[in-house]
């Protein structure tokens, strides 16, 4: 993709979106796997498939619907990303942070990034909400490599606080708010699809890891790169491979977003009410 092509596609997706569901939202929220009914909590909303969307990529895995919806949560007008793709779906980087480029180009300056994790931290258990702190990016992949463009923010961006320290501030509020109890951490992305062995998992908590998952690093490098102000939330799904007997499967992350659906719904509108 080069530089022209990329803003080009940005923008024409920008364009469209701002088209078809007015008023530009003042943050954006990007559901992880088995989240994207928070998106049916939204009044006034208008809803539009990636489809139907320029250059979005479509996301081909189960509890990733798909669809972006524009509407109010929390007393805020938001655009809530129901689905997002992976590298291990075959896109590349700067593909899996489409969406956070086009809600940038739109104005969109807070992102809050959610996503089911895994348990690498020894006193996590599945249920827990974990506040990210910090990532360690192990996809082998950047969405800054290849040609830049200086529209889309500098080559070189800081990364010190990719997770903006007063959004994670808030979030702890909001949690105490609504009786949720939360734990902060540092999630490492993956590139997938195969779960981690248990030797992986050993490594990761040696390196500082608390929650390992296969998402969320490229779009928060680059909102970090268009100055957005990032927030990010892990609920853990299950404990890493090797911490428990029983074997990973993708059917039980998803039962177990179900049983969170009403914690995590009410702590994003809590969130979202004090952005």
């Amino acid at each position: 993709m080069s530089e022209i092509g990329a803003f080009a596609r940005v923008a024409a997706a920008a364009e469209v979106v701002d088209r078809r569901c007015g008023t530009v939202p003042e943050l954006a929220v990007i559901l992880g796997s088995g989240l994207g009914d928070v998106a049916a909590t939204l009044t006034d909303a208008v809803t539009v498939p990636y489809s139907e969307l320029p250059h979005w990529p479509v996301s081909t895995v189960v509890g990733h619907p798909g669809r972006l919806v524009v509407g109010a949560l929390g007393g805020r007008r938001v655009a809530v990303l129901a689905g997002r793709v992976h590298t291990y779906e075959g896109y590349p980087a700067d593909a899996v942070a489409f969406a956070t480029r086009v809600m940038a180009r739109l104005g969109v300056r807070q992102l809050v990034l959610t996503n089911a994790a895994g348990g690498v931290n020894t006193g996590f258990s599945p249920g827990t909400v974990m506040i990210i702190d910090d990532h360690i990016n192990l996809l082998g992949a950047n969405p800054l490599t290849g040609a830049h463009d200086d529209r889309f923010g500098p080559r070189f961006p800081d990364m010190t606080e990719v997770y903006s320290a007063r959004l994670s501030v808030i979030a702890d509020e909001a949690a105490a708010a609504r009786g949720v109890s939360v734990a902060h951490g540092v999630y490492a992305a993956v590139a997938g699809p195969s779960y981690e062995t248990p030797a992986e998992v050993r490594y990761l908590r040696a390196i500082g890891a608390d929650a390992v998952g296969m998402s969320t690093v490229p779009e928060a490098i680059v909102a970090g790169q268009m100055g957005m102000e990032v927030l990010g939330v892990s609920c853990i799904t299950n404990m890493a491979a090797g911490m428990h007997a029983a074997p990973l499967s993708h059917d039980d992350v998803l039962e177990t977003m179900r049983a969170m659906r009403v914690t995590c719904v009410a702590l994003l509108e809590e969130i979202v009410g004090r952005l």
